[in-house]
């Protein structure tokens, strides 16, 4: 193998003395074309344009020599240093890093980036760093031939975003041009470049920020999940304070536990009603599509998700016919509908559907509807009985069938 693998990172900017005296040494040197261009690169040198790592790693492991690997930015960041550093390659590398590409951009955006999500966009990822734009305020992604700036813009239609796009940064191309996320499907970009996706309301404030990649998603002071309902709606529901079935603290807790909404994921909660379910989703840091028919819930949705820190797109419409202009789900929650909305939602195949019913024979319906589509269902009975403590006496009953599907070709 190698005597010596050293790993520098290029920026644009004079290269250093440790990388100067590293390539001065190197008898391979692998990169990009730009990077095999460079002065400081010896002339006797054996050169490896980079294409597939794996297969410049398998000719560094076989070299008896100093071989030097360039790359943009700092390797270390999303770059080579981790496939350099897989165990079927045995090597053991040196690191010269530069500024990475995503402080190179927020610098020339003159941006602070400390809360700041970042992801990497390649076709097979696409809709998942879409989904985490959707719900995140600031997101740096590295893009990818055909995972571009354009492609970005054309999976967000609906959602408004700021797009800063840096192209070729560190070169005498580089360019930094902002647009909205509705024009950026007009143009062509140059590969490779970085964007930096911003919106959704107004930036966070990071006094007393502690953490990169987030800011606490919730109100000062409140801590905890399945909240009771009146803290998403604002007021006390009908009836004395009780919620409807579908809105119990107990069910949204179990519905949640069954989804697993993540980042990256897509999540349809059908029948918003008072916003709890998709704001506890966004918290989670999924993309949430909160759909209702009616413009009371929509309009109680963006305010719990307005009250609580969270993005969210609220879609007002009936289901199943709305569904069908919806970007492709992970996770759907089912609030109400019957078989007909079920069958529209196992159509676009997610991997996880949640639901209820009132009555046995309700249940029986929609796990027939969800088993005949291909998902594996499973089915409790919750009973929760929440008393005032005050005289120990019942003051709200819930009783509810949940219904949980696995798609059958994930199922165990």
């Amino acid at each position: 193998m190698a005597d010596r693998v050293t790993v520098i990172g290029w920026d644009g900017s004079p290269l250093t003395g440790a990388a100067t005296a590293a390539l001065s040494a190197a008898t391979l040197v692998a990169g990009a074309a730009h990077h095999l261009a460079l002065p400081e690169v010896p002339a006797n040198a054996e050169r490896i344009r980079l294409g597939s790592i794996d297969l410049a790693a398998r000719r560094i492991a076989l070299h008896r020599g100093s071989a030097v690997v360039l790359a943009d930015g700092d390797p270390g960041f999303f770059g080579v240093v981790r496939n350099l550093r897989a165990p079927e390659h045995g090597l053991e590398v040196e690191v010269v890093p530069a500024v990475s590409s995503v402080a190179a951009a927020f610098a020339r955006a003159g941006m602070p980036w400390e809360d700041a999500r970042t992801v990497v966009a390649h076709p097979r990822t696409l809709r998942r760093a879409v989904n985490v734009c959707r719900a995140h305020h600031k997101v740096a992604v590295l893009t990818s031939p055909g995972a571009g700036p354009a492609e970005l813009a054309l999976l967000l239609e609906g959602v408004h975003r700021t797009f800063v796009i840096c192209e070729e940064l560190g070169t005498t191309r580089e360019q930094v041009t902002v647009v909205t996320s509705d024009k950026a499907a007009d143009h062509v970009w140059r590969d490779p470049n970085v964007v930096i996706v911003i919106g959704g309301g107004p930036e966070p404030q990071a006094t007393g920020a502690w953490i990169a990649g987030c800011h606490p998603a919730y109100p000062r002071g409140v801590r905890g999940w399945a909240l009771p309902t009146e803290a998403y709606r604002g007021d006390t529901t009908e009836a004395g304070g009780q919620s409807g079935e579908g809105e119990s603290p107990g069910l949204r807790a179990a519905q949640l536990a069954r989804l697993g909404p993540r980042t990256g994921d897509l999540l349809w909660d059908i029948g918003s009603g008072s916003g709890a379910l998709a704001v506890e989703a966004a918290r989670f840091g999924a993309a949430v599509l909160a759909v209702d028919s009616d413009p009371a819930a929509c309009a109680r949705t963006t305010a719990a998700a307005r009250a609580f820190g969270v993005q969210l797109q609220v879609v007002e419409g009936r289901a199943p016919h709305v569904l069908e202009r919806l970007p492709e789900p992970d996770v759907v929650r089912i609030g109400g509908g019957g078989v007909p909305v079920v069958t529209a939602v196992t159509e676009r195949r997610p991997e996880r559907i949640v639901t209820h019913a009132s009555t046995r024979d309700e249940a029986e319906a929609l796990g027939a509807a969800l088993g005949a589509n291909g998902y594996t269902v499973r089915c409790s009975l919750l009973q929760s009985v929440e008393l005032d403590t005050a005289a120990w006496s019942e003051r709200e009953r819930s009783v509810v069938f949940l219904l949980s599907a696995l798609r059958s070709d994930l199922a165990p």
